[in-house]
C-alpha cells in the first residue's frame, strides 16, 4: 500500500483506535530527538523567545519530516568544506555517536526557535564557548578555528537552504517569495548572534553566498568516511529503520545537483517520485501523530 494511503487509512480510523497509534508514533519520533538517558523532553514551545508565534521559522521549523530531511541535506552540504569538516573530525565523537550529534543539533535549533529568551540566549552562549575551543591544522597544513565568521557563514547558510527547502517540497510548494526571504532575515538573528558573517538575510542572498563559497568545497576521504558512518548509523528502534531510511533517500534528494555528484550520490531519475511520495506519506502521517487528540 502507498504510504499516502497509509496515511489516509489511519486518519480515518475512530479515535479509539487511533489515539493509541497516534501516541505510540509521537514516542518513538520524540525518542529520536530527545535522549531519554539526559533526561531530555521535547521543548515546550514559548512566546517570549526569538522569535514567537507569528514567525515563518516557527512555521518552518515545526515539521518533523522536513526538518530531518533537511538536516541531513545541510550535514551533507557541511562536510564538503574541509574546515567545518575537520572540525568534526578532530573534535568530536561523530565515529561512536552520529546519533548524538543530531540530536544536539536538533535541539539547539528547537531551543532557539521555541525556547524562552533566556533559554535561547543560554545555548547560543554554550555554543560560542564550545566554538573557541574547537581549532586545528588541515592536512594540507592551513590553521582552522570553528569561530571563523567565515566557517560559522557556510554551516548557517547550508542548514538554513536545506530546511527551507525540504519545508517548500514537502509542505508548501507554493510558499511565498516574501514569506521566504522573511525566513532568512529572522534565522539571521541567530547566525549573528553565533559570529557568522556574512549572513544572507533573504534567500537571493544565500543563493550567491553558496555560490561564492563553492571553490573551497572538496569531497576526499574524510568526506567518505563522515558520509558512511552518517549512512550506516544504526536507527534508535526497529520501527524507526524505515523512516530513518527513507529520511536519508529523501536528503540526499534534496541536495542541490553539484552537491551530489560531488558525493557521488546522484538520485536515479526514477527512483525521485518513489523517494518523494514515500516521505510525504511519512510526512502527512507525522502530522495527523502530532496534532492534538480531540477531548
Amino acid at each position: 500500500m502507498p504510504a499516502g494511503s497509509v496515511s489516509s487509512s489511519l486518519v480515518s480510523l475512530p479515535q479509539a483506535f487511533a489515539r493509541p497509534i497516534r501516541q505510540r508514533i509521537a514516542a518513538e519520533v520524540a525518542a529520536i530527538f530527545n535522549d531519554r538517558a539526559r533526561g531530555e523532553k521535547p521543548v515546550v514551545p514559548r512566546p517570549d523567545g526569538l522569535f514567537g508565534p507569528r514567525a515563518v521559522a516557527w512555521r518552518v521549523h515545526g515539521d518533523v519530516t522536513s526538518m530531518m530531511v533537511g538536516g541531513i541535506a545541510g550535514l551533507m552540504l557541511q562536510m564538503l568544506h574541509p574546515a567545518v569538516l575537520a572540525g568534526v573530525w578532530d573534535h568530536s565523537n561523530f565515529r561512536t555517536d552520529m546519533l548524538g550529534r543530531l540530536r544536539r543539533t536538533a535541539r539547539f535549533i528547537a531551543l532557539t526557535t521555541y525556547g524562552g529568551r533566556a533559554e535561547a540566549e543560554a545555548v547560543l552562549a554554550r555554543i560560542r564557548r564550545i566554538h573557541e575551543q574547537v581549532r586545528g591544522v588541515l592536512p594540507d597544513g592551513r590553521p582552522y578555528a570553528a569561530s571563523d565568521p567565515n566557517l560559522l557563514a557556510w554551516v548557517h547558510v547550508t542548514e538554513a537552504t536545506s530546511f527551507l527547502a525540504g519545508w517548500i517540497r514537502y509542505v508548501e510548494p507554493r510558499m511565498a517569495g516574501a514569506d521566504q526571504d522573511r525566513y532568512f532575515a529572522e534565522m539571521a538573528q541567530v547566525a549573528r548572534a553565533l559570529g557568522a558573517d556574512p549572513v544572507p538575510r533573504s534567500r537571493a542572498e544565500a543563493g550567491r553566498l553558496l555560490q561564492a563559497m563553492r571553490p573551497q568545497l572538496r569531497y576526499d576521504a574524510r568526506t567518505a568516511e563522515v558520509a558512511r558512518i552518517l549512512f550506516n548509523q544504526k536507527a534508535p528502534s526497529l520501527a524507526a529503520e524505515p523512516l530513518q531510511a527513507l529520511t536519508m533517500q529523501a536528503g540526499i534528494d534534496l541536495l542541490p545537483g553539484w552537491a551530489q555528484r560531488m558525493h557521488g550520490m546522484e538520485s536515479p531519475f526514477g527512483a525521485r517520485p518513489l523517494v518523494r511520495a514515500g516521505t510525504l506519506g511519512i510526512a502527512r502521517t507525522l502530522r495527523w501523530a502530532f496534532e492534538r487528540s480531540p477531548g
